[in-house]
């Protein structure tokens, strides 16, 4: 188990940064799709609105109810989404996963921001919370998606 002062150095001044500067927290008026994803192990919640054109986010926006640490992961996620793809979003999501579970390598650019919370995967409790910003955002886009609001683009 990590020490306490390794919780205190997770906490880093980027992460902090990023906590306080969550880009796209106004919601959409007519969104395409809305997923909200929870951690029932903490309560963090996170709500994504998505607007799809030709298989690409056109316009996001997100409510975070979160640790730092999801509003980190929030942060890197809505500087980066607008004008992704489907398997872009789902490439992300997937190595942010690996990269905490399984010391895997950093997500690619535009998606590099995530390298910040690497230090987060000895904590496994903050992995749910960390990852609830991007698989929402797979979701919503896989509905918008599906319901035919545009077409994907593989």
């Amino acid at each position: 188990m990590p020490a306490d002062t390794d919780l205190i150095k997770l906490y880093s001044t980027r992460i902090l940064a990023l906590a306080a500067d969550i880009p796209h927290t106004k919601r959409l008026a007519d969104p395409h799709a809305t997923v909200k994803k929870r951690s029932p192990l903490c309560g963090s919640a996170v709500t994504v609105d998505v607007c799809v054109e030709d298989g690409r986010i056109t316009d996001f926006a997100q409510d975070v109810k979160a640790c730092a640490l999801g509003q980190a992961a929030a942060a890197v996620t809505g500087h980066a989404v607008i004008g992704r793809s489907l398997p872009e979003i789902e490439a992300a999501r997937d190595c942010l996963r690996a990269m905490l579970k399984s010391g895997g390598d950093v997500p690619a650019a535009p998606f590099d921001g995530f390298e910040v919370l690497a230090p987060a995967k000895d904590f496994k409790n903050r992995h749910a919370s960390i990852l609830l910003a991007i698989e929402a955002t797979a979701e919503a886009m896989e509905q918008a998606l599906q319901a035919n609001c545009a077409s994907p683009l593989f």
